[in-house]
């Protein structure tokens, strides 16, 4: 299913992206690499979490709350599965496939609700 999400986004124009970041203390640099972002365009950041495990939030909103304080990213989306999409997939059978300890809407609440974002509207 996120594939064709990203395959949405990228006929529009967006790309991933991974931003090459750094720390300078005097003349020391130390590299400091962010996780690629899914979908990017115009300083919005956009992840795709559909069916993995609940840490991809806390990488994500950790993420998005750097590239924001540096100014690149203004605004960051998480694209990901609603509670009730659960009880279907029960229904279907399927429900096995796609658990309740994966990514959905109210884990990743939960993080924000907690400050998971920092400062970056989420």
């Amino acid at each position: 299913m996120s594939a064709s999400i990203d395959g949405a986004f990228t006929a529009r124009g967006w790309a991933e992206r991974k931003f090459a970041t750094q720390i300078r203390v005097d003349e020391h640099v130390f590299d400091s690499p962010t996780h690629k972002v899914d979908c990017f365009k115009d300083a919005v950041g956009v992840e795709i979490e559909w069916n993995n495990k609940t840490e991809f939030y806390d990488r994500d909103l950790n993420n998005f709350r750097l590239l924001f304080e540096l100014r690149a990213v203004n605004v960051g989306v998480i694209i990901t599965r609603c509670d009730e999409l659960q009880d279907i997939l029960d229904e279907l059978g399927r429900g096995d496939s796609y658990g309740r300890s994966t990514t959905i809407l109210s884990k990743l609440l939960h993080k924000m609700e907690g400050g998971g974002g920092g400062g970056c509207p989420c």
